[in-house]
């Protein structure tokens, strides 16, 4: 099965060493997750492999495509997804349970355009995804690593945004989104400070349309805590 890897077993080339951008939780892998990964995990995932992807294979068609990192449970990705079909998506998530609950949502919903990698994403960017494969980046709620200590853990610096740029076509976008302020304030300032990005919005950006609101941002909503949205397009 091509998503579901020993995460306790993990262990990248000691030659190749980095920090993560992430953890590595093992979780809990419910029984509808677990047949999820079984039965929908041949259709949907993609194993990793440090070569170019032939994404008009992968996904049977040539239509935009759009990269969502770290995408948790899916039920974003899977609505967005369903209400693009003329899109396709490729999901890349570390978190076993979340690529169990992304394939029953696209399984059950027959939501033929979603493919999923586990694996890092830097790595997939590097290896799998050739320079202007891209027409648009999701990413949403990245792991804020809210002790100052570790600000330099977070996944928005400029160094990964050249990497997205590098494999994102002229006009693509990239959206960004985040309940924490001080990293929205980074991730503008970023984005803000790369000159192959202009900014679609002055400052942070409307939700678009098309990203739905998720149970917890709703819950942190009713509590009073903010959201910010980022669109930038490449020059």
């Amino acid at each position: 099965m091509n998503c579901l890897w020993p995460q306790a077993d993990y262990q990248p080339d000691a030659r190749h060493r980095r920090i993560k951008s992430f953890v590595l939780r093992q979780g809990h892998l419910s029984k509808g997750q677990e047949k999820a990964l079984y039965d929908f995990g041949p259709r949907f995932c993609i194993p990793y492999a440090a070569e170019p992807l032939d994404l008009d294979a992968a996904f049977g068609r040539h239509a935009p495509r759009v990269l969502e990192i770290g995408f948790g449970m899916g039920q974003a990705t899977a609505e967005i997804a369903a209400g693009r079909p003329d899109t396709d998506f490729v999901g890349v998530e570390v978190h076993t349970p979340g690529v169990g609950s992304l394939l029953k949502l696209v399984g059950e919903g027959n939501i033929g355009n979603v493919r999923i990698i586990q694996h890092d994403a830097v790595e997939v960017l590097q290896h799998m995804l050739a320079p202007d494969a891209l027409d648009g980046v999701h990413i949403y709620f990245p792991d804020p690593w809210h002790k100052k200590r570790h600000h330099k853990r977070r996944l928005i610096q400029p160094e990964f945004v050249q990497l997205l740029l590098s494999r994102l076509k002229p006009g693509g976008y990239i959206h960004l989104a985040t309940d924490w302020e001080d990293y929205a304030i980074q991730m503008l300032d970023v984005l803000s400070a790369t000159p192959q990005l202009e900014n679609t919005a002055d400052g942070y950006a409307p939700r678009p349309d098309y990203r739905p609101l998720t149970k917890f941002e709703n819950r942190g909503i009713r509590l009073g805590h903010g959201v910010w949205d980022l669109v930038f397009r490449k020059k």
